[in-house]
């Protein structure tokens, strides 16, 4: 990610509806959990390493971007500065790893999950999110350095490879599909990095939020999240 959309994320992400509402999925994944040693890879400017240190977790933010863990230490995160393909951590020392939106950025994501399940104890979790589904393939992706999209198969094939066990996969803004690909396809740039009127936020939020009421996890989104766990 460049150093221009680092801070623009950073400073957007506490309240635009996108992060938000990824930030809600992740404290529900980890509020699952007993609080541990965590590792947030690909962190940026740390929104997701908060909601770990709020919610009990002893976390670190890593990434590759020395501007990225600056701004993730300004916020009073410890943060490190590193590639996802070679993590400068213990191997089986942790027991949650998230990664999202990380190995779309990466030609050799399979390292990437290689070190995800070696720094993982027995029983530890891993929380990835990717984009999915090349059809959806913009100026979006383009603007924010993505490599790939996923589909459902390639995903559990790159986790399955590192010797992590799926527990469970499923599609997130499938409701807001449509618009994003619309737009998506008209855009000439990076649509998580531009801010919304408080209105279209709210309505954006509150469409996203419906979804965790209704059965449309295994339907076609545009996000995917899997948790995955490296077996004893």
């Amino acid at each position: 990610m460049r150093a221009q959309e680092i801070r623009r994320m950073a400073a957007l992400e506490d309240n635009h509806w996108w992060y938000r509402e990824r930030r809600a999925i992740l404290r529900a994944e980890v509020r699952r959990l007993r609080p541990g040693r965590a590792l947030d890879v690909g962190a940026a400017g740390g929104g997701n390493t908060l909601v770990l240190v709020e919610e009990g977790w002893e976390a670190t933010a890593t990434d590759c971007s020395e501007l990225a863990v600056e701004v993730a230490r300004g916020r009073g995160l410890r943060a490190v500065q590193a590639d996802a393909r070679d993590l400068p951590v213990e191997s089986g020392s942790v027991d949650l790893v998230t990664a999202l939106d990380v190995l779309e950025h990466i030609e050799e994501d399979y390292l990437a999950t290689e070190q995800i399940a070696r720094v993982l104890r027995p029983g530890g979790r891993a929380l990835i999110a990717v984009p999915c589904d090349m059809s959806l393939w913009s100026a979006h992706d383009y603007a924010v350095g993505h490599v790939r999209r996923y589909c459902r198969d390639s995903l559990i094939g790159v986790v399955e490879k590192a010797g992590l066990r799926v527990e469970r996969l499923w599609s997130w803004n499938v409701l807001l599909r449509p618009l994003i690909a619309r737009h998506r396809h008209s855009s000439t740039g990076s649509d998580h990095l531009r801010p919304v009127s408080p209105l279209v936020n709210a309505g954006l939020s509150a469409v996203v939020r419906l979804e965790r009421c209704l059965p449309v996890g295994s339907l076609r989104g545009v996000t995917l999240f899997l948790r995955a766990r490296l077996e004893s």
